[in-house]
């Protein structure tokens, strides 16, 4: 089964830091772009960041621009997502997934573009 699994998640106070990281399961992660994608309680979701096959084209949600940092080892089969400067309205489960990382699926937008969803890990930002 082909799968994306997220991990790194867990409770900060405002102001913390997190690693998210994102690993394959079944398949390799150098031939896709992954988005990191998040869904709070009572809203749609959202897509975070997102960085192309090499790692050298990211985007970002607006609101996360400067906070977040996405980057990839293709070594290790793995994309992480860098969150410093939290804030309680970071709360939500976190997914990554691979699809486009462009035009075709901006930044904010819910990822139905994007396949191999993760079951998520949950970050909650709170003093």
């Amino acid at each position: 089964q082909l799968q994306l699994v997220e991990s790194g998640g867990g409770l900060v106070q405002p102001g913390g830091s997190l690693r998210l990281s994102c690993a394959a399961s079944g398949f390799t992660l150098d031939s896709y772009a992954i988005g990191w994608f998040r869904q709070a309680p009572g809203k749609e979701r959202e897509g975070v960041s997102c960085i192309n096959r090499n790692g050298i084209n990211t985007r970002y949600l607006d609101s996360v621009k400067g906070r977040f940092t996405i980057s990839r080892d293709n070594a290790k089969d793995t994309v992480y997502l860098q969150m410093n400067s939290l804030k309680p309205e970071d709360t939500a489960v976190y997914y990554c997934a691979a699809g486009p990382c462009g035009v075709r699926a901006p930044m904010g937008t819910p990822g139905y573009e994007y396949d191999y969803w993760g079951q998520g890990t949950q970050v909650t930002v709170s003093s």
